[in-house]
């Protein structure tokens, strides 16, 4: 455990690749700078930290201290907000999206920063699972390096969503998740990113997958998603992951250049509602410096580069 006497951030490791607790610490509009700065140093260097009793928290809470750490984006490309449009639910109502991610990588501005705040939680189950995808890359050997470090992806939010969620119901999908589905893919984004990306306040090299990825670019579709699952594995090893058991008052806040996550679909139909806001992000680049382009789809409303 390191502390800052400064600021009374204390920053507890959860494991060697990823993960760690941040206590001393009262979320909201009102931290110092000093604070945010140690806040933001923890969630380099750990790519995701968590926080207990942040009971006081509202959306607004929320919102006002996720501004200290950057500019705060629309909830989503294309799912419209029902109350704040900053604020994205993540409820089990709509659809349960278990299966590795990086949030909203179909755009070319992909968020730097994700929010994630605990609002109900089922009685059981509903953990989520983040994998460190620098450490993913470094642990590569030289010769998946040489064959990663020129590839690109077409990204996409016209995924199959079906296949990963767990809302199968008697007669069909549920009408909400359906309906969800619908309008997350009422505007077509299509984006090539370079499988490897340069993190743009560290300078590491990362893995840049999950399942909105479509297919590699320059190989045939056998070989796509060959090389996709082996790489996904390397992702995913448990070496590089953490999980958290969620409780009430948590937060958690992920560096998305750096990170994947799962939530896991375990607590049956019990109900399950989280918050979550994004932090605006550039556009990626690969290890030459080659910007991702657009294949489909303007986001600039979403949020600026």
């Amino acid at each position: 455990m390191s502390q800052s006497v400064q600021t009374g951030v204390s920053v507890v490791k959860l494991g060697s690749n990823i993960g760690a607790r941040i206590d001393g610490v009262r979320l909201g509009g009102d931290l110092s700078e000093a604070a945010v700065a140690a806040v933001r140093a923890a969630l380099l260097a750990n790519k995701v930290i968590f926080f207990r009793g942040q009971d006081h928290l509202d959306d607004e809470g929320q919102l006002a201290f996720g501004s200290l750490l950057g500019e705060v984006t629309l909830a989503h490309p294309t799912v419209r907000a029902v109350k704040n449009p900053n604020v994205l639910p993540i409820d089990s109502e709509y659809g349960k999206a278990n299966s590795w991610h990086t949030d909203v990588t179909f755009v070319d501005r992909i968020p730097s920063v994700s929010i994630l705040r605990a609002v109900h939680l089922p009685p059981y189950g509903g953990n989520t699972v983040w994998a460190n995808t620098v450490a993913a890359y470094e642990a590569l050997p030289l010769s998946l390096k040489a064959l990663v470090d020129g590839l690109w992806a077409v990204h996409t939010n016209a995924y199959d969503y079906a296949a990963n969620i767990d809302e199968l119901r008697i007669g069909g999908v549920d009408v909400k998740t359906e309906q969800y589905r619908s309008e997350f893919q009422s505007d077509l984004y299509e984006t090539e990113h370079p499988v490897v990306r340069v993190h743009p306040e560290t300078g590491e090299r990362s893995l840049l997958l999950g399942h909105f990825v479509k297919r590699l670019i320059g190989v045939t579709s056998v070989e796509s998603q060959a090389l996709f699952q082996l790489l996904q594995a390397r992702v995913t090893r448990l070496e590089n992951t953490v999980r958290w058991h969620w409780q009430d008052g948590d937060v958690a806040i992920w560096d998305n250049r750096a990170t994947q996550h799962y939530a896991i679909a375990d607590y049956d139909d019990q109900a399950r509602r989280l918050h979550r806001i994004t932090l605006a992000g550039d556009v990626p680049v690969s290890i030459d410096g080659t910007p991702s382009a657009v294949r489909t789809g303007d986001a600039s409303h979403f949020s600026a580069v």
